[in-house]
């Protein structure tokens, strides 16, 4: 079937000589003298692809890319910017914009067919993608799962449940990876060792929380180890089993992608507050870390090995013990053997 072109072109000598090549080329051309008749062709003729100048009167080419971003019934045409323009920010801008492609005069007769032929062969593949994820059987796509959250039922219903005890290895750094876990209940920390045999904390992960994302190939080794820091009970899942239910549920991989995101962001804070903040902010932090993770209120009770604390300020214990005491002095923190309690939050929250 012939394609249906809609050149957008205020220079008349331009677009005429243009749409004769295409028109050579077994393409039927509409044609239009500037962008906002362009808009009006382009939703009443509903084109295959436009080619569109930029520097037009009433509206210009960026103008028509987003009038018809916002329609439905156009926002999927392909779209090729046609200028004078070269610069990088104004190629980028675009590109930004959503076109799929940026020609600049003056062009070639092959240069432009070639783009043509490529955009509208992509339209048509993605096309028949759509198509065929349309035609999957109502009951096929019911029993996939929709979001994150039922991802985390499946793990509960579904998951090996196994129960740590209090400083029990999960997993071990150099072990074969073949599980993802979630944690059902306790806080569980994930650490390596330096080259001086001291333990550095790399997270805290609590309730709720996915545990174990190495890669999703099996046997792959574990970079880093993971104990329980309280009592713990988890369910795990095989990566081949996780790997079927992101395959069939884009959501749910796109969901997981930003939660991994924002782990790392997190864990990417924590190492910037290690390396250039001071002690008494490091120290401060990290017992407020302690009590987010350990879903503790300001008044209640935090029970943590100094060890621990001073392994995720990164800083030394001894160090962490003296400023504990001067927090204690300084009338934020209460101590109690080896418990913690902020007693002035707003406090230990500006301590600098």
């Amino acid at each position: 079937m012939m394609k249906t072109i809609l050149l957008i072109e205020d220079d008349t000598a331009l677009r005429e000589n243009t749409a004769e090549l295409l028109e050579l080329s077994d393409y039927k051309v509409i044609t239009s003298p500037n962008g906002k008749i362009g808009i009006t062709k382009a939703k009443e003729k509903k084109p295959d692809i436009i080619v569109c100048d930029i520097m037009m009167p009433e509206v210009d080419g960026y103008g028509v890319l987003e009038a018809l971003s916002h329609d439905v019934n156009t926002n999927q045409i392909p779209f090729i910017f046609l200028s004078a323009k070269t610069e990088h920010k104004e190629i980028r801008k675009g590109m930004d914009m959503g076109a799929d492609d940026y020609l600049t005069k003056p062009f070639d007769e092959d240069e432009l067919l070639s783009a043509i032929e490529s955009r509208l062969a992509k339209a048509e593949i993605i096309s028949k993608i759509l198509k065929e994820q349309s035609q999957i059987p109502k009951e096929e796509s019911e029993d996939s799962l929709r979001n994150l959250n039922e991802l985390k039922n499946f793990f509960d219903d579904y998951g090996d449940l196994s129960k740590c005890k209090k400083g029990e290895p999960i997993f071990k750094e150099g072990e074969h990876s073949n599980k993802i876990y979630l944690i059902l209940k306790g806080v569980v920390k994930t650490h390596k060792m330096d080259e001086n045999g001291k333990e550095l904390i790399t997270a805290l992960f609590k309730s709720d929380d996915f545990l174990g994302f190495t890669s999703f190939v099996d046997n792959t080794p574990y970079q880093e180890s993971a104990t329980a820091v309280e009592d713990t009970e988890l369910a795990g899942i095989s990566k081949s089993n996780l790997k079927e239910i992101l395959e069939k549920s884009k959501n749910i991989s796109l969901e997981l992608m930003e939660l991994l995101s924002d782990n790392l962001s997190e864990i990417k804070e924590q190492l910037l507050q290690m390396a250039y903040s001071s002690v008494r902010k490091k120290t401060a932090q990290t017992i407020l870390q302690f009590a987010q993770v350990l879903n503790k209120k300001p008044e209640e009770s935090i029970k943590i090995s100094r060890n621990d604390l001073a392994s995720v300020a990164g800083i030394a214990t001894e160090s962490l013990i003296r400023t504990l005491s001067s927090f204690k002095k300084d009338g934020l923190i209460e101590i109690e053997g080896r418990n913690i309690r902020i007693i002035d939050l707003p406090g230990l929250q500006l301590v600098e």
